[in-house]
């Protein structure tokens, strides 16, 4: 297959480190970026060019680090929107500038370094743009309601945006892992507000308390998950022969999330559709 190009946010740690090892090793070229681009150096070392990049600047920025990002290659083949981070804290406790610093990185900021490329890919009428959701975009959990908002938000955003684009030959796939062990639920990556409120603490301690002690113990392997993404964009492995998905659940325990939402909505239809349906106007009206 012919030799891709990928652009790559959140390359410091995790998923974004573990697509750029794979990415080299199978012979594609990569542009890794991060915020902080000295973390990044021992990428380079292993043949990755790297540029500084926070998916937060504003869209001018965006746009000229794309530019520069064009300029090494000539072109770019695959976006991996990638970097995220998380928030918890319980929702009447989280103040406004924490939920728009959640959204503005896992949502406004992917959309933005999303727009900066797409003249490009019209241009050629082609590319794929991988965004990396999360099974939590399918369930709002107690104390995590910002998080779980982004990636619900996200997975709205990519179903309008594939509709928008699946005409003029550029693909999207919205990735929803379950917990693997990359840096996401370390203390570097996770902000959190503690509850004041009685009422609140027991399970705002639990959750918060929870979710960073089992920071390392994840069952997910990532560079499995990121082998898996890339045989779907180059048709390759256990993916030849597939079509490319419109979204793609990653663990088991994505799968199981998922697929108990859809049980319980569809649950819900059978219970309440005669009631729900009932509020047209009678005949005749």
């Amino acid at each position: 297959m012919t030799q891709l190009v990928w652009l790559v946010t959140g390359c410091s740690s995790g998923f974004g480190e573990a697509f750029v090892h794979s990415i080299l090793a199978r012979g594609d070229k990569i542009i890794a970026t991060a915020r902080n681009v000295s973390k990044l150096e021992s990428l380079r070392a292993i043949g990755a060019q790297i540029l500084q990049l926070d998916i937060t600047a504003s869209q001018e920025q965006l746009d000229n680090c794309v530019k520069d990002a064009l300029a090494i290659y000539g072109h770019i083949d695959v976006l991996v929107n990638n970097a995220g981070y998380t928030e918890l804290g319980t929702i009447v406790e989280m103040m406004y500038d924490r939920w728009l610093a959640q959204l503005y990185t896992n949502l406004f900021g992917t959309i933005n370094i999303t727009r900066s490329l797409m003249p490009n890919f019209r241009e050629k009428k082609s590319g794929v743009v991988i965004f990396i959701g999360s099974m939590s975009g399918w369930k709002g959990d107690p104390v995590s309601g910002a998080y779980c908002s982004s990636k619900a938000a996200l997975e709205l955003a990519v179903e309008s945006f594939q509709a928008e684009t699946e005409s003029v030959g550029i693909k999207s796939l919205i990735v929803e892992p379950g917990l693997f062990r990359t840096a996401l639920l370390s203390p570097d990556h996770i902000k959190s507000v503690d509850s004041k409120f009685e009422e609140y603490k027991p399970l705002s301690n639990a959750v918060i308390g929870g979710v960073k002690g089992y920071s390392g113990q994840q069952q997910g392997d990532p560079h499995k998950a990121v082998e898996i993404i890339i045989d779907i964009v180059k048709k390759e492995g256990k993916s030849a022969g597939k079509g490319f998905p419109a979204k793609l659940p990653l663990g088991a325990d994505a799968v199981a999330q998922m697929r108990k939402k859809c049980t319980d909505v569809l649950k819900l239809l059978d219970d309440w559709e005669e009631i729900s349906s009932s509020t047209g106007f009678s005949p005749g009206t």
